[in-house]
């Protein structure tokens, strides 16, 4: 009796989730997370096209994941540019870190805000202490720069926000963004 295996040599991967984050945000750099399906994961990571589904329940799942990532990484560069420098160089430099990742990473910053897959009100458990340090960094450095209050912190998110959607976009170029935040917050700024 001849026994033949219908997985792919490719299949036995060390960690098979690690390996289909990792194929997902490889994906996620060339194009939008809502063109990115389970079988193209799995075809990228080298697995058999039902693998995804050991680790992703559905492709929301995938999605959910695709922006847990991004989060955390841009966490993690608002968090690296706000260290170690004084109040208002932390809210600038905080918020260049911000433009950047949506512009160098359209893809990524727009899964992260996708109210589809993050649900505003309802984050996942990973999500929701992204979220809650990425506030934490942009709000203390706001109010450490003297624009104190919820309604100051909501025009400075929403100012950098905007400004790095419009950028992404192609309306300006990324330095036009970066020099206006950096006026517009000094302008802010009391005196």
């Amino acid at each position: 009796m001849l026994l033949v295996s219908s997985s792919r040599a490719g299949y036995h991967h060390g960690d098979l989730a690690q390996a289909l984050e990792n194929a997902a945000m490889q994906l996620l750099a060339e194009k939008p997370a809502q063109e990115i399906s389970l079988r193209e994961v799995a075809r990228a990571a080298d697995v058999s096209h039902n693998a995804p589904y050991h680790h992703f329940a559905d492709r929301r799942g995938l999605l959910k994941v695709l922006a847990e990532r991004s989060m955390a990484d841009l966490v993690a560069e608002v968090r690296a540019a706000t260290a170690d420098v004084d109040a208002v160089s932390a809210l600038i430099e905080g918020g260049a870190a911000y433009l950047r990742f949506a512009v160098e990473r359209p893809n990524g910053f727009d899964v992260i805000y996708d109210p589809t897959v993050c649900i505003p009100g309802a984050p996942s458990e990973i999500m929701a202490p992204l979220i809650a340090e990425l506030e934490n960094l942009l709000g203390t450095a706001s109010a450490a720069a003297g624009l104190s209050g919820d309604d100051a912190f909501l025009g400075v998110w929403g100012l950098m926000h905007g400004l790095g959607t419009l950028c992404a976009a192609g309306h300006f170029p990324l330095d036009a963004a970066l020099a206006a935040y950096d006026a517009s917050i000094r302008r802010m700024l009391p005196l």
